[in-house]
């Protein structure tokens, strides 16, 4: 049985980038065919969904909308590696095993070392890794100028109206469907719930990473919502300061309350 050769994006905003990385990869990787190059996250995402590349090269910094949030749409459904400027972030991604990361410019022997996970990956059919918190990780350590600027406010529905909701009033927010259930509390402290049209994950990119994390996959508190957390072998409880309900910490996410 002849084995399909394997594909790959790459998406960059400079022209010239884009060239010089296919050009690199055609050397080094003869068999992959890059089958789309993006000029821009929004082309990134339409170009993925109509090729489906094994393989997504990924520039971090990108006009509208970053690479960062490029990976969160794609998610599982390729092997991602980043491209970025920032070298002192890159060694700190790799030496934790976290992202795959390829530093402009890029050297051929980082893009060989690369090159050969990628193909150990595709030949062993190893599906691509769960990058959720590696991404929540990567966005807290970029320069602040590279990073898109968390939510002030959330857009909710409650009932026939329309509220703009402070991100410090919120609670957590709980996956629904393809939407989000966001409890939050009003000026006078109470518990409320609204309904926002929009999806977990592409609202959590959105957020202070050092102000919310995610506990669950359908998950997300806010650190200062927490009056304490209880721990079981496998998993944990979050008990919160001015609501009744708890949340639950699945054993992805216990190592954020080693400490508790």
């Amino acid at each position: 049985m002849t084995r399909r050769a394997p594909t790959a994006l790459i998406a960059d905003d400079e022209p010239l980038l884009r060239e010089a990385l296919a050009s690199q990869l055609a050397r080094e990787w003869p068999e992959l065919e890059v089958v789309a190059q993006a000029r821009n996250g929004r082309e990134a995402i339409r170009l993925f969904e109509a090729c489906r590349p094994d393989v997504c090269f990924l520039d971090v910094r990108m006009p509208g909308v970053s690479g960062v949030e490029v990976a969160r749409h794609i998610g599982r459904r390729a092997h991602l590696v980043f491209v970025t400027a920032y070298d002192r972030y890159a060694v700190e991604a790799f030496a934790q095993g976290a992202l795959d990361y390829l530093v402009k410019p890029v050297e051929a022997r980082r893009l060989a070392e690369t090159v050969t996970r990628l193909r150990e990956r595709l030949r062993a059919a190893q599906p691509a890794s769960e990058n959720e918190a590696a991404l929540r990780w990567l966005v807290a350590q970029l320069p602040g100028d590279a990073r898109p600027a968390p939510l002030r406010w959330i857009r909710a529905q409650t009932g026939a109206t329309l509220r703009l909701i402070p991100v410090e009033n919120v609670d957590y927010l709980r996956s629904d469907a393809k939407y989000t259930r966001l409890a939050w509390r009003d000026d006078a402290g109470a518990p409320q719930e609204a309904l926002v049209r929009t999806a977990l994950k592409d609202l959590l990119v959105q957020l202070d990473p050092g102000q919310f994390v995610q506990v669950h996959r359908s998950v997300v508190v806010n650190l200062r919502a927490i009056l304490h957390v209880t721990r079981g072998d496998e998993s944990a409880e979050i008990h919160l300061k001015a609501r009744r309900e708890v949340l639950p910490v699945s054993r992805s996410y216990l190592h954020l309350f080693r400490q508790m």
